[in-house]
């Protein structure tokens, strides 16, 4: 599979070359199917599944027969816990449960590729050799790295998490920081540009060849 190039920028954004991505990784032609997968099984993981409603059993009271069964003239009614009366139980309502379901490894992967070389084909995958911000958080010098690259919304990816990248992040709402651990296809799509640092993209290759 040839080689994609991506642009190599520096840490104030000037574009000072080109570089080559492996094409097994960044030249894989993405199908929708297996990226719908790959995000659902993540959003599914996601999910707290905490959700819970109380049946009638379960709803304080209610324990007395509000009144006789027979010559009231109204319906018969055994509790007033019963789900038609308000503040009684929930029929069929949420129990707390896991929504997470299997998806192969390899599917994941490939996942992953994908969301990667769909940025890489759309020439929007840019590969920095260093960041402008390094000892203190500066969301302005950020910014303005950003703006010197023509965009305003980001995922940066680094070789390990870097808190002090991620504080100047935090007041730029598109844009994300992530290591290439926690790197993810929903991530990926969710942001229109991918910022790779250099130093991370062994990193990459490294955890998609395994």
């Amino acid at each position: 599979m040839e080689a994609i190039k991506a642009k190599l920028v520096d840490g104030s954004g000037q574009n000072i070359g080109e570089i080559e991505l492996p094409g097994d990784i960044y030249g894989v032609k993405p199908k929708l199917g297996i990226l719908y997968e790959v995000v659902r099984w993540q959003r599914a993981r996601w999910r707290a599944g905490t959700a819970c409603t109380k049946t009638r059993g379960e709803v304080r009271g209610g324990g007395r027969k509000p009144w006789p069964q027979k010559h009231t003239g109204r319906a018969r009614q055994g509790s007033i816990r019963a789900p038609q009366w308000v503040g009684g139980g929930v029929v069929h309502g949420p129990k707390p449960r896991s929504y997470e379901f299997k998806l192969n490894k390899k599917v994941r992967r490939l996942g992953l590729k994908m969301a990667l070389s769909s940025r890489a084909l759309a020439e929007r995958l840019f590969v920095a050799e260093d960041f402008p911000v390094k000892e203190k958080p500066r969301t302005k010098e950020l910014k303005n790295f950003l703006e010197t690259l023509g965009m305003n919304e980001a995922l940066i990816v680094v070789p390990e998490r870097n808190l002090v990248l991620e504080k100047s992040a935090d007041n730029l709402p598109k844009v994300k920081v992530l290591a290439v651990e926690g790197l993810n296809v929903y991530d990926i799509l969710n942001h229109e540009n991918l910022i790779v640092a250099k130093d991370a993209l062994s990193k990459i290759e490294e955890r998609l060849r395994r």
